[in-house]
């Protein structure tokens, strides 16, 4: 079976991990990617003439694999297969920054050429087999490499998990910067001078309609490594030259002469927040910034003890005078004051702040306090009137003890900092003059209110009764979607500004179902749920002749780009419901299924392989799973399977009542109880060879009272019991005898399907129908929402305060009179 993306990504973790011992993350890192590396470039390139990457004789992963068990393993790999590689390659410092021979890390003697054998053995499974990979525009590794550097940047705590930049975040950066733009060329260049393990310039290199020059600079040694083998692993073998290692800040390494910086048409960066030694290597001997390239003039030199501003004049220094760019730094900047006030003020003043993007808390793998992006905009600069703001802070899910950004809050992020929309507590655009007013204060908060409006109490209504129409006028949204629902749900009260409940009450309490049927079967809401059907039917339409074709050629990235902006596109008209939650349940369908089936497709074609998963212990197929077939073309062998199983579940029922109404003080039942106070066919058995006369062989039919005596009634009830018992074995039998019968005419069926039926089953029966029922959870979502603040309204004040002191009054006589009966008075 070809690897899909989910399995191998999560099976490689697993046995790394396993592996691990006690090692540190943030160093067991670079022993894994080191051997991931080996392994996928000689499945891609070994052999191939006019490679970026040339396997010399004797360093391939077949030669790796051939040192496993040797006592010389840990010293071989480093100069027979690492050494020969990195010289040939010019990787040396890249691929050689882990030492496989090292026995403090790695174990001594026989632990390490186990630890080792073994982890070779981890890339070693056929099903790893990269130089298969057809999916174009995709690489299945270096994807994986991307997944294991989320996971130890997960493992390798604040310290040490900085190297890694989310890959939500840097989506959001890549398409911000505007790289995508029709200027953009071959000769174009981006920088991070923070680079990391790479993954933010890969992101903004993906979102190029063309190959670029990506350059990078990274303090740490092995850091640097990491990113020098992402750029291989993601086709970017050519700019692996130009990821340089050293500091930034102190000594650039992309220089335009001695004293000058290189400039480049975009730049990108994380670096690390409020970092409090970014002066080493840049004062004089009186401890005074000298900073040679003149980077602060004009802005004002950061605080000794937080070098964010430092960072961020350094990425403004290295922009060409058009140039674009993006940084992550902590809020802290947007309003700190002192010298951080004066240098945001001289920014500000120049125009070369676009927007800010505050993102939610506990994203960064570094620090769990909330950052923002600072988009950077030079060639604009001039005629820009204010800068956008968007409050992005509240669009996350848990993940684990980490919070991610959805796909919704990156393309809901995205389209409005580009479309530069203003949404009320989302996103809006400040002038200048008002930023002035403020002090040159950038803190969101001061120009986006995003707190929900408090549910404010109406304290009339609690005297006297009604919903304040108020509290139901606020309910716009529904009301302009459902016009006329607002009167079949209420009428007017007993005064003005209040309104009843026109609800029949099954109880004292408001009727939860009672307004939800009302909803439901009302004819506007039936009609709205026609035109999310006529939205997913266009969309449908629209897509499918490409889902149709999809071929070993396919590029899936841009496949699923494609389908995704269409579906955003057929709901975007529609009131009430969000477009982007419908986009979420589309990419969440993607990212755990449909992925994984074009990535199938791309290496097999539309086969529907019909076969035994060891796994699962059962026969299924991956691309073409059996209830969809089952459901296709054998609805009456299911529907027959589904009534032996009532028929099971009836007998499995009768058998617990007749157990439950036997059981007690003086049961006759103990005797065939196991251990676990289960009857069973078992002890049933021997119990009535028991008391069975010898004289008369046992036979399952009613015999006369005299002839069991005193053991009557306890043969009676086991009777009872061995009938069903024996219904129940022969139901058994019948459900094994159809599920043979079904999986035989299944293999027939799978191994004479047509490449068209698979491809109509898999497009609608699978993918369009998860879809479907989806997006049919959010109109219940939206339902419930209005039924559920309708019903906490009603019964908020259903019953008045003077109802309430009443009812308070005679219960408190009640208490008196039974206090006097007893002989209490107070």
């Amino acid at each position: 079976m070809p690897v899909k993306k989910s399995d191998l990504y999560s099976s490689i973790w697993k046995s790394c991990d396993e592996l691990r011992g006690g090692m540190d993350a943030s160093q067991y890192k670079d022993y894994i990617l080191t051997l991931l590396f080996i392994k996928y470039i000689s499945d891609k390139y070994e052999g191939k003439e006019f490679a970026p990457i040339e396997i010399p004789k004797g360093s391939s992963f077949k030669d790796l694999v051939a040192l496993k068990g040797k006592p010389t393993i840990g010293d071989d790999i480093n100069k027979k297969i690492i050494a020969p590689i990195a010289e040939k390659n010019k990787l040396l410092g890249t691929i050689d920054v882990a030492d496989f021979n090292d026995s403090d890390k790695l174990g001594k003697g026989k632990d390490m050429v186990d630890r080792l054998s073994k982890l070779i053995g981890i890339f070693e499974n056929p099903a790893l087999d990269f130089s298969k990979n057809r999916a174009d525009g995709d690489d299945l590794l270096g994807d994986a490499y991307e997944y294991l550097m989320k996971n130890f940047a997960t493992q390798s705590g604040k310290s040490k998990g900085q190297f890694y930049t989310p890959a939500e975040v840097s989506r959001i950066m890549a398409k911000v910067i505007g790289i995508n733009s029709s200027k953009v060329t071959s000769e174009t260049t981006v920088y991070d001078p923070t680079c990391g393990s790479g993954s933010l310039l890969l992101k903004v290199a993906d979102e190029a309609d063309c190959n670029i020059s990506l350059f990078g600079q990274e303090m740490d040694v092995s850091t640097a490594a990491l990113a020098r083998m992402n750029m291989v692993l993601h086709n970017h073998a050519t700019d692996v030259q130009t990821i340089a290692t050293g500091n930034t800040l102190s000594d650039p390494q992309f220089t335009d002469g001695e004293n000058k910086l290189k400039t480049f048409d975009y730049a990108v960066a994380n670096p690390p927040f409020s970092y409090k030694s970014w002066t080493n290597g840049l004062t004089n001997d009186k401890g005074v910034v000298n900073d040679k390239y003149n980077r602060f003039d004009g802005f004002g030199v950061p605080p000794n003890k937080n070098g964010d501003y430092a960072f961020l004049i350094h990425l403004i220094r290295s922009l060409k005078p058009n140039g674009k760019g993006a940084i992550i730094l902590p809020h802290g900047v947007l309003f700190r004051g002192g010298a951080e006030a004066e240098i945001r003020t001289n920014i500000i003043r120049r125009g070369y702040i676009k927007g800010i993007i505050g993102l939610p808390p506990n994203l960064f793998y570094g620090t769990g306090i909330p950052a923002c992006i600072i988009v950077i905009d030079k060639e604009n600069a001039h005629s820009r009137k204010g800068i956008f703001f968007i409050d992005a802070s509240k669009g996350f899910i848990k993940d684990g003890n980490k919070n991610r950004l959805r796909h919704q809050d990156i393309h809901k992020i995205v389209d409005v900092f580009n479309k530069q929309l203003d949404i009320p507590k989302y996103s809006c655009n400040v002038s200048f003059d008002e930023i002035e007013k403020n002090e040159y204060n950038l803190n969101i908060p001061r120009y986006i209110d995003s707190q929900e409006p408090e549910d404010l109490q109406d304290i009339d209504a609690h005297l006297h009764g009604g919903i304040p129409e108020s509290d139901i006028n606020a309910l716009n949204k529904y009301w302009e979607v459902y016009p006329s629902l607002k009167n079949e749900l209420f009428e007017n009260g007993n005064r003005s500004g209040y309104l009843n409940l026109k609800i029949d009450k099954s109880d004292s309490n408001v009727g939860y179902s009672e307004i939800k049927s009302k909803i439901f079967s009302h004819p506007e809401f039936i009609e709205y749920a026609k035109k999310i059907d006529k939205a997913f039917n266009k969309w449908k339409k629209k897509i499918y002749d490409e889902l149709f074709t999809i071929d070993k050629d396919v590029k899936p990235k841009k496949l699923i780009n494609n389908i995704s902006e269409e579906i955003l596109k057929a709901f975007e008209d529609l009131k009430l419901i969000d477009k982007y939650d419908i986009y979420q349940h589309l990419m969440e369908y993607w990212t755990d299924i449909m992925q994984d089936d074009v990535y199938l497709i791309a290496n097999d074609g539309w086969k529907a392989e019909f076969y035994y998963n060891t796994d699962k212990k059962e026969f299924d197929c991956d691309l073409l799973p059996k209830e969809i077939v089952i459901n296709h073309f054998f609805a009456k062998e299911k529907e027959a399977l589904e009534q032996l199983e009532i028929e099971l579940d009836n007998i499995a029922s009768q058998i617990e009542e007749l157990t439950e109404e036997n059981s007690g003080d003086e049961s006759l039942i103990d005797e065939v109880k196991n251990d676990s106070g289960k009857v069973t066919k078992t002890l049933v058995k021997q119990r009535l060879k028991e008391i069975t006369p010898s004289t008369k062989v046992y036979k399952n039919v009613a015999e006369p009272k005299e002839y069991y005596g005193d053991n009557y009634d306890e043969y009676k009830i086991l009777n009872q019991f061995m009938e069903l018992f024996d219904k129940e074995a022969d139901i058994k039998k019948q459900i094994k005898n159809a599920e043979n019968d079904l999986l035989e005419k299944l293999k027939e069926k799978y191994a004479a399907l047509k490449v068209d039926e698979i491809k109509t089953l898999v497009i609608d029966k699978k993918w369009f129908a998860k879809i479907y029922t989806d997006i049919k959870t959010e109109l219940d979502r939206i339902s419930q929402q209005l039924t559920n603040r309708i019903k906490e309204l009603a019964e908020r004040y259903e019953t008045t305060l003077p109802q309430l002191n009443e009812k308070v009054e005679t219960l408190e006589k009640k208490v008196q009179e039974h206090l006097k009966k007893m002989g209490f008075e107070y």
